[in-house]
């Protein structure tokens, strides 16, 4: 599947299964996110490049590695999206964070947008846009699209979720994006869902429905 990468460490997939129990409670869906969302930082920040400084340890001055959070952004597809970053922030805390605003039209089934709002001098950054699940790709395609007007340095695209329409979707539009998931689950539905998913993650996270 080309670009593709598929985050199958135990502790990811064991989190992932308890979230998508239909007894979950909000309390508990939120977080197994935050902790999930975490563990996926691990492999999606892991080609982070670094530099090295020069500390000074108990018993001497020594050279040693660091990365440059600053340089990186975790960009929250809202409202969603939201789940993923405070896990991520946890990991990185010292990232940049942009919001993209999108909502899914019922009727088409296409992203329209609300809201966006990204740090300063984003040619110079390394973007990884969150959002729990990769569906239609609509929401993900258009993101993406907004991002790349900025010319940051590199795009990830990082879900939990997706489906082959929606990697089929965002890989024939942004075929140098790479995506992290840590479940391609079987097709989507006549309403845009993941089937068999772990239902709507926002109304989830949130305790809305």
């Amino acid at each position: 599947m080309g670009n593709f990468h598929l985050i199958e460490h135990p502790l990811v997939q064991h989190k992932l299964t308890l979230m998508r129990k239909k007894e979950a409670s909000t309390n508990s869906f939120r977080r197994l996110l935050n902790e999930l969302s975490m563990l996926m930082a691990y492999e999606v920040t892991r080609d982070m490049p670094m530099q090295e400084v020069e500390i000074e340890t108990p018993l001497e001055k020594m050279t040693a590695k660091v990365i440059d959070g600053k340089k990186l952004v975790f960009v929250s597809i809202l409202r969603a999206g939201g789940g993923i970053l405070d896990g991520m922030l946890t990991v990185v805390p010292g990232a940049r964070v942009g919001h993209i605003g999108l909502y899914r039209d019922p009727r088409t089934l296409t992203a329209v947008e609300y809201y966006f709002k990204m740090p300063q001098n984003m040619q110079d950054r390394d973007v990884i846009v969150v959002d729990p699940m990769l569906a239609t790709g609509n929401s993900a395609i258009a993101a993406v699209e907004r991002i790349k007007e900025l010319n940051p340095r590199s795009i990830k695209f990082v879900c939990l979720l997706t489906c082959p329409e929606g990697i089929a979707a965002l890989q024939g539009a942004h075929p140098d994006v790479p995506i992290y998931t840590a479940a391609v689950d079987r097709q989507l539905n006549d309403h845009g869902y993941i089937l068999p998913g772990l239902g709507d993650a926002g109304d989830r996270i949130f305790g809305t429905k």
